[in-house]
């Protein structure tokens, strides 16, 4: 059975770093500093503005995370949600978990006047996780996106 769950309690800190570090290599052979890592998964536990966790769980153990935060948009007067990091252990992909998370992500959307939608960003790189985003109904759009990181 899959269940979704707001990670507000601090248990999920310890399973969601190793979550981040799994995904941070696989996509991008990434070792992230554990110390920075930790730091700020619990910034989000400590400041929700930060943003917000989603775990999704299968007969009551963890095997996927979903991290989004909100942005302004004053074209649309309403908040966009950003799906800004998600990963599901690979044992348990393509049996719809992700999907789960996307859905219940797109109820929080549609039920709710004070969201006009749902973002997300992938590696170019990336082409399983953009077959996923496409088959769930998300569209490549006109938009690049720039950075400059420190």
């Amino acid at each position: 059975m899959i269940s979704i769950e707001k990670a507000e309690d601090r248990k999920y800190i310890d399973i969601i770093v190793n979550l981040q570090k799994q995904m941070a290599f696989e996509t991008e052979e990434l070792k992230l500093d554990e110390i920075v890592l930790r730091a700020g998964v619990t910034e989000v536990f400590d400041n929700q503005s930060r943003g917000k966790y989603l775990v999704v769980l299968r007969e009551g153990e963890v095997v996927g995370m979903l991290f989004y935060l909100s942005e302004w948009s004053d074209w649309r007067n309403a908040e966009v949600l950003w799906i800004h990091s998600v990963f599901v252990i690979l044992e348990y992909r393509g049996q719809g978990f992700y999907k789960a998370m996307y859905e219940h992500m797109k109820q929080m959307v549609t039920s709710s006047a004070k969201y006009a939608g749902l973002r997300l960003y992938v590696d170019k790189n990336n082409l399983n996780a953009q077959k996923v985003y496409e088959k769930l109904g998300m569209s490549k759009e006109h938009y690049e996106l720039y950075e400059w990181l420190k």
